[in-house]
């Protein structure tokens, strides 16, 4: 880690906003190929792992409010990664689906998070890798 200009051994909240822009600039850079964002793709993933999600439901899933999540939505759905589809029973809803577009690219776009996870733990040990996971999710909740 590069030596930061000055000390501040305590803000954790700096510390933790460095280390975002650290991971999210490793993700993005690796995204720009499939013109898709960081959380366009976060949604990509959540659908793959809970396809035909509405968009509430999605909302809560990914911890987004639904004004953040409705944009992102409208864009991918403008740029073709995800399709909406009226429930049958309960014409109300509309499920969100991964596109055809999203599942053909599925492996490269998983590769590619994955890739820059990789990327920003590079100096840790698998003990401490696996404490970070804990550590981030605690701050999470």
């Amino acid at each position: 880690m590069t030596k930061l200009p000055f000390d501040i051994p305590d803000s954790k909240t700096f510390l933790v906003a460095k280390a975002y822009q650290r991971a999210h600039g490793e993700l993005k850079k690796r995204l720009i190929p499939f013109k898709i964002t960081n959380m366009q793709h976060m949604v990509l993933e959540a659908l793959w792992y809970a396809e035909g999600a509405t968009a509430t439901e999605l909302g809560r899933l990914l911890i987004l409010d639904k004004a953040t999540l409705s944009g992102v939505l409208e864009r991918m759905l403008e740029n073709g990664w995800i399709e909406k589809k009226q429930d049958l029973e309960d014409r109300r809803l509309f499920p969100l689906f991964p596109s055809e577009k999203a599942n053909r690219l599925k492996g490269e776009l998983m590769s590619a998070r994955k890739a820059a996870d990789e990327e920003i733990q590079e100096k840790l040990s698998v003990e401490e890798r696996v404490l970070l996971t804990r550590l981030l999710r605690d701050l999470i909740e």
